[in-house]
């Protein structure tokens, strides 16, 4: 389970964590089959075995006899099933079992004072095989698994908000740069108040994730924002680009966060904030060089506009021997904090053409395009496409000139220069997800950065390094501008002790590629800022070269955040009756059935099938739920268990559904539906199970990439 499951080790959680993901996800099985076994027993049908996973080949865990029913635990932990008499969803036994259902010689002949029937199929089977019994029955079998999935969910859920449900408030930490939500100059602190006109409810980030996932691309979604100092509420219309995410639409923002430090883990390793062994989990931020805070977007102006300088960093933090609420139950310290400089290896790469235009921002205003190349700045052509953005930021207020190149009516490319003023910008834009582009927040714009290297900063990493040819040191002993960089690696820091080594690989980033269609450059910059003190970065060039380089500080330019981790903005809700508790779970029930049909619906459109999970990722879900409490968990479960009853119900053959279909079918025609039509259909369905489920297992285990 990746670094997921280390964590939760080395908090000494494991065990527990992973009891209650066993015992939660069984009982979703236990349920469904459940459903079955006590209707097939009230119709009278004889139950051969009750089993939790499946005990292929007769490996089994556990089983004992009660009755005439055998109860187990099989070796696969894939689900579970009921046997019946003379019912079997596989293809290749369906014959063999229907045969087995029938009377034998020797059976109870029937009275000759009793009605006589004709002779028919029925009445030659067995009275307590499955096949025995009416098509209602038989419907009403089969559907109690699924009846009783949705009965669980309300109850799971009926009892998570009883004991009171944590969601992430509706609102915005951050921005993505050249995203439909940063087009529309969406903001850090934003709320949103309503989506697509959902009334007066309270909002939850999932809520939005959704309705943008489904929602009508072509019309876009009508999202209603809150803005500290705008009197009104405000609309506007959003389109995702399904360029951005290919796995389903997104509109590039953030959940909210607080002045307060998270609980565990409240810096980041290597950081300033760190360094300075000060910080507690859960201290607040009041104050940042002298400047009172009091929400997240006020943070984050702060440290954008003095990233560069030293500053005092005022934090609230509680007593441990105070009572809570007392008003000497909270101290104030100032913990002094130095600048973040930026990591940097020295390479200067081409800059591309720009993406995006800001909605009311200095560029839109001065006439620049998305597809404009800036071709210079005030005259200057040789620019830093990564630093440039802290260079003007320090201009802010100040008029330039900027000459693009634009393709002229004509079909040729003119040069044009446009003065653009510069804000200030209010917050850091980085560029968080591969793919992102370059954020130039005092113009308002985005572009790319290629992959091609422009020069090298004199005494810098890239400027010294040796490019190696397998083992050795190539001829030529430094980049050349024009080299094309296609892959770049970090390498964990070595430790003395193991245990120090794991724990540095847990930090150190996956590999990232670069072309023309993976233009991955500002997010490599980003990750270059996270990795531990000591990681060294491998790039590889077109031609088969590599260079290994170990970052180094940059001068006069600097990461805003200092290394503080902040708690995400949480909302409560929390039922204060049963009736209540009960209203709500049918609620989120129904909403999350709701959910798994409209995402069946866009499924291959404009859902991608491969943004699905199998069981490696349900599991990890489930852990990280469990470890967050028991509501969390409860409500994981809630939505596993509404999709476990709608995805059961499809009309696929050897699912719920797809018996229903037949039996519909058998009670139009009143007879059971011909085998030679049957076993190619149930054939079918098992291959489209199997071949399912073998994709979702190669996306788990990263067999088959997702991003296509």
């Amino acid at each position: 389970m990746g670094l997921y499951l280390m964590a939760v080790v080395m908090n000494g959680d494991f065990l527990l964590v992973i009891l209650e993901v066993a015992v939660g996800l069984g009982m979703l099985i236990f349920v469904h089959e459940l459903g079955h076994f006590a209707v097939a027993k009230w119709c009278g049908v004889k139950c051969e075995k009750f089993y939790l996973g499946f005990d292929i080949y007769g490996l089994k865990l556990a089983k004992f006899q009660w009755g005439e029913t055998e109860y187990g635990i099989g070796i696969l932990p894939l689900g579970g099933y009921v046997k019946m008499l003379g019912q079997d969803d596989n293809p290749a036994r369906a014959a063999e079992e229907r045969e087995r259902s029938r009377l034998q010689p020797g059976a109870p002949e029937v009275s000759p004072n009793q009605p006589t029937e004709p002779i028919t199929e029925t009445a030659a089977l067995d009275p307590r095989s499955y096949m025995a019994k009416s098509v209602p029955q038989r419907m009403a079998i089969i559907s109690a698994g699924v009846i009783m999935n949705l009965i669980f969910a309300v109850v799971l859920a009926a009892v998570a908000y009883g004991l009171g449900v944590r969601d992430a408030a509706c609102g915005i930490s951050a921005v993505l740069p050249g995203q439909a939500a940063w087009k529309a100059n969406l903001q850090p602190g934003d709320m949103f108040v309503q989506i697509d006109h959902s009334g007066d409810r309270q909002l939850q980030f999932h809520d939005l994730m959704l309705a943008v996932a489904l929602g009508n691309m072509e019309k876009g979604i009508d999202l209603q924002i809150k803005r500290e100092g705008v009197t009104e509420p405000f609309w506007v219309n959003l389109k995702p680009d399904p360029d951005k995410n290919p796995l389903r639409p997104t509109i590039g923002v953030a959940g909210p966060a607080t002045t307060k430090l998270a609980p565990k883990n409240p810096v980041v390793e290597g950081t300033p904030a760190a360094k300075a062994n000060a910080f507690h989990g859960d201290d607040r931020i009041v104050a940042v060089g002298g400047v009172s805070i009091h929400t997240y977007a006020e943070l984050q102006k702060e440290l954008a506009r003095h990233s560069g300088e030293p500053l005092r960093f005022t934090v609230e933090r509680e007593k441990e021997d105070a009572t809570p609420g007392a008003p000497e139950a909270t101290s104030q310290l100032d913990i002094d904090l130095p600048p973040r400089p930026m990591h940097r290896l020295g390479l200067v790469m081409n800059m591309g053409k720009i993406t995006a235009v800001q909605a009311d921002s200095p560029a839109i205003k001065a006439g620049l395009q998305a597809d404009d190349f800036i071709v210079s700045i005030d005259g200057q052509s040789s620019l830093d496409p990564m630093r440039l953005p802290d260079e003007l930021r320090r201009r802010a207020g100040e008029t330039i000139t900027v000459a693009i190149s634009r393709q002229g009516p004509s079909g040729q490319d003119e040069t044009l220069e446009k003065l653009v003023t510069l804000r200030d910008p209010a917050w850091p834009e980085e560029s968080l997800t591969p793919g992102s582009p370059v954020s130039v927040p005092a113009m308002g714009i985005t572009y790319k950065v290629l992959n091609i290297v422009h020069q090298t900063e004199k005494g810098s990493p890239a400027a010294v390094a040796q490019l190696m040819q397998g083992d050795k040191p190539a001829a030529a002993p430094l980049f050349a501008s024009g080299d094309e960089i296609v892959k770049a690696e970090f390498l964990a820091p070595k430790h003395d002790k193991p245990q120090a080594d794991s724990a540095a690989m847990a930090l150190v980033p996956d590999p990232v590629e670069f072309s023309g269609e993976k233009p991955n450059w500002p997010f490599f910059m980003t990750l270059l800022q996270m990795v531990p003190a000591g990681t060294q970065v491998k790039l590889t060039l077109k031609d088969g070269r590599a260079a290994t380089l170990a970052a180094e500080d940059a001068d006069l330019w600097f990461y805003p955040n200092r290394g503080l981790v902040m708690s995400p903005e949480i909302t409560m809700t929390k039922a204060h009756s049963l009736a209540e508790a009960m209203a709500l779970g049918a609620q989120q029930t129904k909403e999350k059935v709701l959910e798994v049909y409209a995402f069946l619906r866009k499924l291959g459109t404009q859902i991608s099938p491969y943004g699905l999970v199998g069981p490696k990722t349900i599991v990890e879900a489930a852990c990280s739920a469990a470890s967050e409490g028991v509501p969390e968990l409860l409500m994981f479960l809630t939505m596993l268990s509404a999709n476990l009853a709608v995805i059961n119900f499809l009309p696929i053959p050897v699912l719920d559904g797809g018996h229903m279909v037949f039996l519909i079918l058998e009670g139009i025609l009143r007879r059971p539906v011909n085998e030679r039509v049957l076993a190619p259909f149930m054939y079918l369905g098992l291959l489209f199970i199997v071949l399912l489920m073998l994709f979702v297992l190669g996306l788990d285990f990263g067999l088959i990439p997702r991003v296509h």
